[in-house]
């Protein structure tokens, strides 16, 4: 489908290799929290490099979803990275980091509730104040229910979705994994969802691992390894379900592979787009053929 794009997250290490295959990526994902302190230069090569590919700003640590407001002074720093930049987009994730003073270290899942969904709604839209555009609100994954909840996870995204009038940037391996960790079914969280809010797509590997007493195993989302073939199916799902143009973004956060190997896995997500736009044309034609 025209429009639909596929990129990789933007790391210092994988610097020449990417500037080498600029006629293979599509877009470029820059981490906030890596630039929130940069100087001058460092934040005028990415302006640069902004000019030369389309760059989306992915930021970490506000979390947007916790009971406390989101700190101004994290978002006037996020406001002139993003100014300074010049992304076409940025987001953040549907987490919470903190209490008060205290830092979890992690991305961490509320309790979905009313009480949750409405600080969620009050923190983009000061978010969007501050920095003067609205964000893609992104899935966790996470290896623990939240306790107190009254909905299920898709209903609470797409309550916030509703009231914020945000975009999803659905995590596709945060799905796999949450699937595979808590027994559901992942079509129907995709039945859940309003499928035209989303238009980008995070997509990326984890490695198993084994609960403290060793009765069970986990899907980690590490961002470590190759892409899983389930997440590539899921990538195709969304393609065939989804009218508008798609933005794939391939994360890779260590243990890099070979420029090669992460390309091939570039080519893979755009070969899971095409058959899921395949998948929906014939759809289409099908059900035009029966109104004829």
């Amino acid at each position: 489908m025209p429009g639909d794009r596929v990129g990789l997250g933007w790391r210092p290490e994988l610097a020449a290799g990417i500037f080498d295959a600029l006629d293979r990526i599509d877009v470029l994902e820059v981490i906030a929290d890596n630039y929130l302190d940069a100087g001058r230069a460092q934040r005028r090569g990415l302006n640069l490099m902004a000019r030369d590919v389309a760059v989306q700003v992915h930021s970490i640590d506000l979390g947007m979803a916790g009971s406390e407001e989101v700190s101004t002074e994290r978002l006037e720093r996020i406001a002139r990275l993003i100014h300074d930049v010049e992304p076409e987009a940025w987001s953040e994730h549907l987490a919470f980091v903190r209490t008060g003073d205290i830092e979890i270290g992690h991305l961490a899942a509320p309790p979905r509730t009313e009480a949750s969904v409405a600080s969620a709604v009050r923190n983009v839209e000061k978010a969007t104040r501050i920095v003067g555009l609205l964000p893609h609100m992104e899935n966790i994954a996470t290896l623990m229910q939240p306790p107190g909840s009254a909905m299920s996870e898709p209903a609470w995204i797409a309550r916030i979705l509703a009231a914020s009038g945000c975009g999803l940037l659905l995590d596709l391996h945060n799905l796999h994994a949450n699937a595979i960790n808590f027994c559901f079914d992942t079509q129907d969280f995709l039945d859940e969802i309003p499928i035209a809010s989303v238009h980008v797509i995070h997509i990326a590997g984890g490695h198993w691992i084994n609960s403290p007493d060793g009765g069970r195993r986990y899907l980690l989302d590490d961002h470590l390894g190759e892409v899983d073939e389930p997440v590539y199916a899921l990538l195709s799902e969304v393609a065939a379900r989804a009218a508008q143009p798609l933005t794939v973004i391939l994360e890779r956060d260590g243990a890099y592979p070979p420029m090669p190997v992460l390309l091939q896995q570039l080519d893979r997500a755009r070969a899971a787009l095409a058959l899921g736009r395949r998948r929906r044309r014939a759809g289409a034609e099908k059900t035009h053929a029966g109104h004829v």
